[in-house]
């Protein structure tokens, strides 16, 4: 007697179907509506000002004038013949040198010593932090203080052997060093923090490993063991410190105002010049331009490089 196998009929199953895709619409649907508000929020905040400013970057907008005109690429041909714009791009470039790399080494540094003391952990991480929280603008007053030529405690203590201090923030040949010295008191703590999350989470086993391998010394077992497990976060750190160098301004606005002779003028300031002093909307618009593209131009390097590490990984 043959067997009567029961097999869904054509109807069940386009029913079955009809169901699936409803219930995928109805998911889609939901899905667009939960990443609507995040989607506005980058349009008018993001995508729509980028626009206005590449916009405007093309035209003579002057703040108080009723009209503009386009004028094409005018204004990136006048941009880099201006010897303000070219002084304060190297400035940038200078300050983001010296900042970003001291920075970086240093904080690996703390953060390998904090690491490996067990007492006083937590109070170290809130100190080195605390500049990171504290307001620039407000530490402005102390680190005038800090380096005031005559009664500042730096040169103070040059003065005990035997060294004349110099004029800090007055004199064109130390103030953009000067500014760096802040900008690294104040970028260390924030590396700090992530360099520390990062030693936090090697496993411990690596170390016994490497131990067992013959790296009997600190320097073997940072070679072999924390420099590499610390790739991802060095690299995060390195394209964040080399971004918030570049984006300097509330120093250079407080303590110097791009003086003397412009010789602390960073790009940034350049820009709110511009835009805010002299009313030249459309030229500061094509000065930020050029200011995002070497940001994007960073990430690019940042993705890249992170690219390589993963091929090689």
């Amino acid at each position: 007697m043959a067997e009567i196998v029961a097999t869904p009929s054509q109807g069940q199953t386009f029913g079955k179907v009809s169901a699936r895709s409803s219930a995928a619409r109805h998911e889609a649907r939901t899905a667009w509506l939960l990443a609507a508000p995040a989607i506005l929020l980058t349009f008018f905040f993001i995508v729509l000002p980028v626009f206005a400013v590449i916009t405007l970057g093309f035209t003579d907008f002057e703040l108080g004038y009723s009209g503009f005109q386009f004028v094409g690429a005018e204004n990136y041909l006048e941009l880099f013949g201006d010897r303000t714009f070219r002084q304060s791009l190297w400035n940038t470039f200078v300050y983001a040198a010296i900042v970003a790399p001291v920075s970086i080494f240093l904080a690996l540094g703390l953060a390998m010593l904090i690491e490996a003391e067990g007492i006083g952990r937590s109070f170290f991480r809130t100190a080195y932090f605390l500049p990171v929280a504290s307001l620039l603008v407000a530490m402005a007053t102390v680190w005038q203080y800090l380096f005031h030529p005559s009664i500042g405690p730096i040169n103070a203590m040059l003065a005990l052997v035997g060294i004349q201090g110099p004029n800090w923030l007055g004199a064109s040949s130390t103030v953009l060093y000067s500014l760096a010295i802040i900008g690294i008191w104040q970028t260390v703590g924030f590396n700090l923090v992530l360099f520390l999350a990062g030693l936090t989470a090697i496993p411990r086993d690596l170390y016994a490993a490497a131990e067992v391998d013959g790296a009997r010394s600190a320097w073997d077992r940072f070679r072999l063991v924390t420099w590499p497990m610390l790739g991802p976060t060095t690299l995060f750190v390195t394209t964040i410190s080399v971004i918030n160098a570049v984006k300097v301004f509330e120093t250079v606005k407080t303590l110097t105002e791009g003086g003397p002779n412009k010789a602390s003028e960073v790009l940034l300031f350049t820009i709110y010049q511009e835009g805010f002093v002299y009313l030249r909307v459309g030229y500061a618009s094509a000065m930020t331009v050029v200011f995002l593209a070497i940001l994007i131009v960073l990430m690019i390097v940042q993705y890249r490089i992170q690219d390589q590490q993963v091929h090689y990984t």
